[in-house]
């Protein structure tokens, strides 16, 4: 009788509940080898690459592209192939369908010990404790079939060693799965984008500049069959798939504000009929939900708002780079708000540096990565690091590690529109920044009145650990400091 597993979707990190399927590198029927990728899976933080954790036949794939999978649910089904290589009895990988009960250690999730900005195979970064002992293998109640052992991820061994993410050949075309994302975000073919990087790989450069010259817009190659294709014989009918014929009725679904009488359609309230159909949130707007409602459930916030004064700025003054300096001398003057806390042990820790996490907008959903020791850096340094944590969110290649662990956070709404604003602050940090869009007002001065620049800034603090009175210093402290000249 055939000896076949099943694999589970392991926890990818911090133990993250599920997952989205981006690619899949095999289809059913196809032989794969021991480590060879598998699938590529979206989480709240990357996209990784899954390896195989077996040699053999596949013969069910759970989920199509798109598809959420929850963590500990079936992933693949494999006929196990005796005679390729298989992973060596006993032998594990450090990752886990979820966390080990009462198992000390470090799990997946905990700082990167790596100090470069690549993704890495689990999308946290996390390290691997070394203690963590191999699972024995579960033995099957019928047939003799090996039942899954809950393992396994590829062949990282149990230790600390961060395995970069490797570009996968899937549909022949070598990629690494943040660029096969991006290639989809911007609706690009990526079949027929040409590769530059070493061995053909395509690049995100390659898909940028795809996207850019339209040269790999999906449909464009059949478009280009449909025109190079022989005009109809006498007396044939030829129907077009790219542009519907101008004699074919409307397309269901396409709006008109005309019936199709030519007389006006009458329209419905919202609560009679909607024409939007509901889709599942994904990847890092699945995990912004639920860590704004974890925010809401939680924290006890009250915001104070004021404007900032920047009247005496010389030219040349960047003003995310001044709000963070703000931040840094108000985190000083005031420790308070620079502070964790829990709200379970009724604990508060106060941080003697300064980690900002900067909230970066994308089409995907809200990214916090952190500018790590902001009070140590100046503002060369402090622009340098916002450029290079908004370019790694933007091509996904930022290390989950450096999403998390702030000690207070900034806003910037501003540069879109807003005034004010209650931003949320999210646990276990006791405060969060927001300036809004800068303007003129007419202030009153010595002698008569000024058309003073100002910024609106609100600041959201947990009235559990902070005062109204510790808030208000540290607003304060905000507005001495922006209102210097340099």
């Amino acid at each position: 009788m055939a000896n076949t597993t099943s694999f589970r979707l392991p926890d990818l990190g911090e133990g993250l509940p599920d997952a989205t399927i981006v690619e899949w590198a095999v289809k059913v029927g196809d032989t794969i080898r021991l480590d060879d990728a598998l699938v590529s899976m979206e989480t709240a933080k990357a996209v990784v690459d899954v390896p195989s954790p077996v040699s053999g036949k596949v013969l069910k794939l759970a989920g199509e592209a798109g598809d959420i999978i929850e963590t500990g649910a079936v992933l693949a089904e494999f006929e196990i192939d005796p005679s390729l290589p298989q992973r060596a009895e006993g032998q594990d990988t450090g990752h886990h369908h979820g966390p080990l009960k009462d198992a000390p250690g470090k799990g997946v999730g905990n700082q990167d010990p790596a100090p470069d900005d690549k993704v890495v195979a689990s999308s946290e970064g996390g390290a691997i404790a070394a203690d963590d002992g191999a699972q024995p293998e579960v033995k099957s109640e019928a047939g003799g079939a090996r039942a899954d052992t809950g393992t396994v991820v590829g062949a990282m061994q149990s230790s600390d060693t961060v395995h970069s993410e490797q570009a996968s050949s899937a549909g022949g075309v070598k990629a690494m799965p943040a660029v096969r994302a991006l290639a989809r975000k911007l609706k690009v073919d990526i079949a027929r984008v040409r590769g530059t990087g070493a061995d053909g790989v395509v690049t995100m450069a390659d898909v940028k500049q795809a996207a850019a010259d339209g040269s790999a817009a999906p449909g464009a190659a059949a478009a280009r069959s449909n025109e190079s294709a022989p005009p109809p014989r006498a007396g044939e009918y030829r129907v077009s798939h790219d542009a519907p014929a101008h004699d074919a009725p409307r397309q269901a679904g396409a709006r008109t504000a005309l019936s199709a009488s030519g007389k006006p359609m009458r329209t419905q309230p919202p609560s009679v009929s909607a024409s939007g159909q509901p889709e599942p949130l994904k990847g890092v707007r699945r995990n912004m939900a639920r860590v704004m409602a974890d925010a809401h459930a939680k924290v006890v916030p009250t915001t104070l708002s004021d404007d900032a004064d920047i009247h005496a700025w010389t030219p040349g003054n960047d003003v995310t780079t001044r709000l963070i300096r703000a931040i840094c001398v108000a985190a000083r003057a005031v420790p308070a708000l620079n502070a964790w806390f829990d709200g379970d042990k009724l604990t508060r820790t106060l941080h003697p540096h300064v980690d900002i996490g900067i909230a970066v907008d994308t089409d995907d959903g809200l990214f916090v990565p952190a500018l790590r020791n902001a009070d140590m850096l100046d503002a060369r340094g402090v622009r340098e690091g916002i450029n290079r944590l908004r370019a790694q969110v933007e091509d996904r290649s930022i290390p989950g590690s450096e999403l998390s662990g702030y000690t207070i956070s900034l806003s910037n709404f501003g540069m879109f529109a807003g005034r004010y604003a209650t931003p949320v602050v999210v646990p276990p940090c006791v405060a969060i920044v927001a300036a809004g869009r800068g303007r003129h007002q007419i202030t009153p001065v010595i002698g008569g009145f000024e058309s003073h620049k100002v910024i609106p800034l609100s600041l959201t603090f947990d009235h559990r650990a902070a005062t109204g009175g510790e808030a208000a210093r540290f607003l304060k402290a905000m507005l001495d400091d922006l209102a210097l000249a340099q």
